[in-house]
């Protein structure tokens, strides 16, 4: 028989043994008994996994600003400009889901202090403004590359209400880089859309205005640089790379001191270089390729009295910077529905409009390496 004091310890291995056997299954708990559909309760004797307590998403979008100030620079009259892009700016609204408020400033130096200082979070620039801006304030960064008919790659363009400088008369065309030498070609076989020109039903065509007028196509010249000595000439900006940096270093190349060798003012803005030159207030003047389009509509002539004699080197287009502060899955929402909209009719008409792009892409710091190599050769490094 066994003794009462034997059958007590046996009964405590038997719990401790119970006890180790619970901990070898420390997830496997019993449930609560449940109600069957006599009324009665059983056990259920199923295992119940442990349920883990609610996670919270963080919101995506939570540090995206609420407003945004997307600046302009006024390649084209300033009131224009801001009418232009209101549309653009209800798209980038509607589309991202943040106020987008757009800003024409006075000149590249304006636009480059607001990013500076974070009064614009985004800017359209020309090549140099982004150099500039990014030299003086390196959390800017380049994010958009603009394109054009196909091309990343502009020039600057010398012209001329003077046929005389030529050196033989001009003709119906326009002048594009081969193999780094000016070459005149036919005014629908170069990658800047010319004046006189609009795509049509069958592509490029003789461009009619909807009132009947008929736009005179742009006509284009040869003449050696060495002809702008003495002559009256208007740049756009100190800043602006088509307008002033690349011509400015030509000259230099050619040993002409602008300060002695030529009378130039700075207009400010390319329309203003081209009106300038249309309307006789100067000799020569430089802008972007073609700029003479966007005085087309008031001057229908504007393309057979301003005559372009010559051009820069090849220029990387211009781009859109952002600051580099702003969430990065931000600026994609931004790229995506830039894309976005110049896949669409209204985007395409309204992006032509304001820059003549037609497409864009992600841009990539180290094309601008030779607009820096060509202001540092100036010695331009700010207005």
């Amino acid at each position: 028989m066994i003794s009462k004091r034997l059958a007590v310890l046996l009964m405590a291995l038997a719990l401790v043994a119970a006890a180790c056997g619970d901990d070898a299954n420390p997830t496997t708990t019993t449930a609560a008994p449940t109600t069957t559909a006599a009324g009665t309760q059983a056990p259920d004797t199923t295992a119940a996994a442990t349920t883990a307590a609610p996670t919270t998403t963080a919101d995506p979008m939570a540090a995206w600003p609420e407003t945004v100030i997307f600046g302009f620079i006024p390649s084209e009259r300033g009131e224009e400009l801001i009418n232009d892009i209101q549309p653009f700016m209800d798209y980038l609204t509607a589309e991202v889901g943040v106020e987008f408020q757009g800003s024409v400033t006075a000149d590249y130096n304006g636009l480059v202090v607001a990013m500076g200082n974070g009064q614009a979070d985004f800017g359209a620039f020309g090549p140099f403004g982004y150099v500039q801006a990014k030299d003086q304030y390196p959390s800017i960064e380049v994010m958009i590359q603009s394109i054009r008919y196909g091309s990343d790659l502009y020039h600057g363009q010398w012209f001329t209400n003077d046929a005389s400088i030529c050196d033989s008369p001009p003709v119906v065309g326009a002048l594009e880089n081969e193999n780094g030498v000016p070459t005149i070609k036919g005014p629908t076989d170069v990658k800047a859309l010319q004046v006189g020109w609009a795509f049509g039903d069958s592509g490029l065509e003789p461009e009619i205005l909807d009132d009947g007028t008929a736009i005179d196509p742009g006509l284009a010249c040869f003449a050696d640089l060495s002809k702008v000595a003495g002559k009256k000439i208007a740049f756009t900006s100190a800043t602006s790379t088509s307008g002033a940096v690349f011509p400015q270093l030509q000259l230099l190349n050619l040993g002409i001191d602008i300060e002695n060798d030529l009378e130039y003012s700075y207009l400010e803005s390319h329309d203003n270089a081209v009106a300038a030159v249309y309307n006789g207030d100067f000799d020569i003047g430089l802008s972007f390729d073609d700029a003479r389009r966007n005085l087309r509509k008031e001057n229908a002539d504007v393309g057979s009295k301003v005559i372009v004699f010559n051009i820069t080197d090849d220029i990387p287009n211009d781009v859109v910077a952002v600051r580099g502060e702003l969430p990065d899955d931000f600026k994609d929402a931004v790229f995506a529905a830039i894309e976005k909209f110049l896949s669409t009719d209204e985007g395409d008409a309204i992006l032509d409009e304001i820059y003549g792009w037609t497409d864009i892409r992600r841009a990539t710091e180290s094309d601008f390496d030779v607009v820096r190599q060509a202001a540092e050769k100036l010695g331009v490094t700010s207005d």
